[in-house]
């Protein structure tokens, strides 16, 4: 039986911009795509850094994709992806949105080496699934509005999600949740204080629940869900900045 080949969405792609030895994996969510965070990558690539966002297997092409996909597919496109960078940069930083976000803190907890891991509204917790987890069908569940605060933004993605997706994607929670106290890396956590996807004390979960001696929360007050696509976004590549410089640097001062 010939496996079927879809094509990518155009503006789905994967992206990279060469900058200097600090490198910065940037990971998109469930059901999102790299132009979820391509803004974000593009801010960060402006301040000198190495950005490099995959595409997970399954996102930005067809949904019947997704529903043939496993999210231990999605550890291994993160994993290799941070490999990858490994090779050119001397200092790696894993960052990630919503699923994008706890894939990083589970890649940070294996490879001790990270330099740092950078959550935007990590997803510990998705009560509009869970009622579908012990459900076979329907085979597709619709999927609403992405949830942006700011008017006139698209995202890619899909007008309605496998039932199959959505059970690995809690599978994935489920997998990763209690491995959190192995994350040790620095930390620095965004969570929006209006968040109609994830629960804001999803984010409060981690950071206490990680064993990093280096960690910071920070609340976004005009960002929903998707804050990698939203008002907040430049404060978020500017604070991303700022902590991995001090990370890199331990007297580096931080802009007010």
């Amino acid at each position: 039986m010939t496996e079927t080949i879809y094509s990518v969405l155009p503006g789905a792609e994967s992206f990279f911009y060469k900058g200097n030895e600090i490198g910065i994996l940037l990971c998109h969510g469930f059901v999102g795509t790299p132009q979820s965070v391509g803004e974000l990558g593009k801010l960060l690539a402006d301040k000198g850094f190495t950005v490099l966002a995959p595409r997970l297997k399954g996102h930005g092409t067809d949904a019947r994709e997704l529903e043939a996909c496993c999210y231990l597919d999605w550890i291994k496109d993160i994993e290799q992806t941070y490999l990858k960078l490994k090779k050119i940069c001397r200092k790696v930083f894993i960052a990630g949105q919503s699923m994008g976000g706890i894939l990083a803190l589970h890649l940070a907890g294996k490879y001790k080496e990270i330099s740092g891991v950078i959550t935007i509204n990590a997803a510990l917790s998705v009560p509009g699934y869970e009622s579908f987890e012990d459900l076979t069908e329907p085979r597709f569940i619709a999927e609403g509005k992405p949830d942006i605060k700011a008017e006139g933004i698209e995202e890619i993605t899909y007008s309605a999600v496998p039932i199959t997706a959505v059970h690995n994607l809690l599978n994935l929670i489920k997998f990763i949740k209690p491995k959190l106290s192995e994350v040790s890396c620095p930390l620095l956590v965004f969570k929006s204080e209006e968040d109609h996807v994830v629960p804001p004390d999803s984010s409060d979960t981690l950071f206490e629940n990680v064993s990093s001696s280096m960690k910071k929360i920070i609340s976004l007050t005009n960002s929903y869900h998707v804050a990698s696509m939203d008002y907040d976004k430049e404060i978020i590549a500017d604070r991303t900045s700022d902590y991995i410089h001090l990370c890199c640097h331990p007297f580096y001062k931080i802009s007010v």
